[in-house]
């Protein structure tokens, strides 16, 4: 048996897409900056460090470990990234930057998990990698275009499906990975 955390991750990303979403609705252009430091850096740490672990320790079979352990640790990144950025009063136009790169591996990662059919729901999770990236790829655009309400409603919109998605798929991992797990027994114990 192996270790398996991805509803962690999962359930993490959630809450950092419904924070992002929040920010780029209604906290962009507002004046307390700082009171958004807690979210994005929670999201961040969690995101960060079992990516990390994840990549270099591949506890799951097969390429799950490179897409869920590779995209978390990006995702983790830019969390910390702007959590620091509003930390120091920096701009954040350096974080959206590598969000755009970010979002376009994991654009990659969402139609190649399609195209190869893995994970239990291949279109959903797919569908749920390419929105995210989506978020990265316009984060740019969104920063600098801060005064345009109907951009930044879109970018609400396509981050909210993301968090939905993955939402949902987390619930699903959750339910299975209790029952599959149930009558795991650590190594020492055996």
């Amino acid at each position: 048996m192996f270790i398996d955390y991805i509803s962690l991750m999962l359930i993490n990303m959630v809450a950092g897409l419904f924070i992002l979403a929040y920010y780029v609705y209604s906290g962009l252009d507002g004046a307390d900056q700082k009171r958004w430091i807690p979210g994005f850096g929670m999201t961040g740490a969690i995101a960060l460090t079992t990516g990390l672990h994840m990549i270099f320790t591949w506890p799951i079979p097969g390429s799950f470990n490179i897409a869920f352990g590779e995209m978390s640790v990006l995702l983790g990144i830019v969390f910390i990234g702007a959590s620091v950025a509003l930390a120091q009063n920096w701009e954040l136009v350096t974080v959206t930057i590598y969000a755009f790169f970010a979002g376009v591996a994991a654009i990659l990662v969402g139609l190649r998990i399609i195209t190869l059919g893995i994970t239990t729901q291949p279109i959903l999770s797919g569908l749920g990698f390419i929105l995210s990236g989506l978020g990265g790829v316009c984060a740019t655009p969104a920063l600098l275009l801060r005064t345009n309400r109907t951009l930044r409603l879109i970018g609400t919109i396509v981050l909210v499906a993301a968090a939905l998605i993955w939402a949902l798929i987390a619930c699903v991992a959750y339910w299975g990975h209790l029952a599959k797990f149930s009558n795991w027994v650590p190594y020492p114990m055996r």
